[in-house]
């Protein structure tokens, strides 16, 4: 069931049990009220004839002597046509027998006058063979010598006839109301639901996976509150999922990171294992080359866990150093001097003197990876030229090539992850679009800036920026 069902049926509920509570103690309270002024009224008129009759008494012969009773017959006779619809009948009796009864003597009950005494009257409420309602009052007075009896019968219909009818205009009330109050009631639930509604709208459009999607604040009641909590909610969930997503792509770049930085010196380790297994050596060439292979295996298991830290973890506290440029630069070209002369490509370097504060491994894998884009930017032969300066405080390091070059459309977006310009020869040659993200990554991690200037059919020079070591 719908809540704003519900709502509707507590609401006619409850205005059907307070309209019926309420309608039923006025109606009673009324009726009551009615029955208590007929039956006063009743009384106050009998109490009129016990008077008058009373009066007569006095006038009677002197005492021990009893006058007939005449005169009281004529009295009631006068009173009786002249009452009009006061009572129904009455009746006059002594001890012994019933002296004048007027119009319907069969009303009577022959009890009451059991119950009265000088100083009160008696009532009886009956309902006569027909089913009207009756009011009997007896009382008595003293004529001469003798107890008298006087009775009245009055009619109640009118009470009861009366509250028949709140009873029937009650129920037409109490369906008109309890209609009304229905129809009042749904509309007001639907009022108050609608924000609620909003809110399953919205549930229901993030299930989908619209995370942006946000209920409409309505209010500082309790539903404003509930969609206050849910925006919350929503917010630290969109950003609990955005996190794992930047997880999982930082994953995805680690592995194509790592994949990227194992190739070159992969390439030589082979190339020396071979050299090893294939070729008979000298005990020193030997040594070269196992030793070449320790370093560069110890290198990138070194690399790979700073990789690791760097891209995925986001740490920022690593060991940094002095270290001259014009070295390090050294130790990549001799790194990458084989592979560049098979493919006729021609590396300069031309380093002034200086030092900054690096990171060596990253560094050096910094400078790899830009050599080596530089190299796929070629066919075959050409000229790669790495320049370094200092100037103004901040160490230039250039690495220029005489490739085939880059559109400048594609200058803003060769940083993004696994972009490369030329999908097809990228692929080819191994590239996983990785290479300038990861350099990126790098220089951030030195406060340094790298910029790029390509035209295509010319070459590309890429400028790393790092702040100097004095002395």
């Amino acid at each position: 069931m719908r809540f704003g069902t519900k709502i509707m049926i507590a609401f006619t509920a409850m205005l059907a049990l307070a309209f019926g509570i309420c309608g039923s103690v006025l109606i009673t309270a009324s009726t009551e009220n009615s029955f208590n002024q007929s039956q006063e009224a009743a009384a106050s008129a009998h109490r009129l004839i016990l008077y008058t009759l009373s009066a007569i008494s006095g006038t009677a012969h002197p005492s021990g002597q009893d006058r007939d009773y005449n005169e009281l017959v004529d009295t009631l006779t006068q009173l009786d046509a002249q009452s009009g619809q006061n009572w129904l009948s009455l009746r006059l009796s002594d001890s012994d027998s019933i002296i004048y009864a007027s119009r319907e003597p069969g009303l009577f009950s022959n009890d009451l006058i059991d119950n009265v005494d000088a100083d009160k009257l008696a009532m009886l409420i009956f309902r006569s063979a027909d089913g009207a309602y009756l009011l009997q009052i007896a009382g008595q007075f003293e004529y001469g010598s003798r107890t008298m009896f006087l009775e009245s019968v009055y009619s109640l219909d009118h009470v009861y006839t009366g509250r028949r009818e709140q009873h029937v205009i009650y129920r037409q009330l109490f369906a008109l109301v309890v209609f009304v109050g229905a129809l009042l009631s749904w509309l007001l639930s639907f009022w108050m639901t609608i924000p609620l509604r909003r809110l399953s709208r919205v549930t229901r459009t993030i299930a989908s996976g619209d995370l942006s999607c946000r209920a409409a604040l309505s209010g500082k009641d309790e539903i404003g509150v509930l969609a206050v909590d849910f925006n919350n909610m929503a917010e630290r969930l969109e950003q609990n999922i955005n996190e794992m997503k930047n997880t999982m792509l930082r994953q995805e770049e680690f592995m194509g990171g790592l994949a990227h930085e194992l190739k070159t010196p992969m390439t030589s380790i082979i190339g020396y294992a071979d050299l090893l297994r294939g070729y008979t050596l000298s005990d020193e060439d030997k040594r070269d080359a196992a030793n070449y292979i320790f370093m560069e295996s110890r290198r990138l298991e070194v690399l790979s866990l700073k990789l690791l830290d760097l891209i995925v973890l986001k740490k920022r506290d690593f060991t940094f150093m002095p270290i001259s440029i014009a070295n390090i630069v050294d130790d990549a070209a001799r790194l990458l001097k084989p592979a560049l002369d098979k493919l006729g490509i021609i590396l300069i370097c031309d380093c002034d003197a200086g030092a900054c504060m690096i990171e060596p491994d990253l560094f050096m894998s910094l400078l790899l990876n830009l050599i080596d884009n530089a190299r796929k930017a070629m066919e075959e032969g050409g000229k790669i030229t790495v320049h370094s300066c200092v100037n103004g405080g901040f160490y230039e390091i250039s690495i220029i090539d005489d490739g085939r070059g880059i559109p400048a459309e594609e200058l803003d977006k060769i940083k993004d992850a696994f972009y490369r310009v030329d999908k097809s020869r990228s692929r080819s040659q191994g590239g996983v679009g990785l290479g300038l993200r990861l350099c990126d990554e790098i220089v951030a991690l030195h406060e340094g800036s790298i910029s790029f200037d390509s035209e295509p059919g010319r070459g590309t020079t890429v400028t790393i920026r790092l702040k100097a070591e004095e002395g």
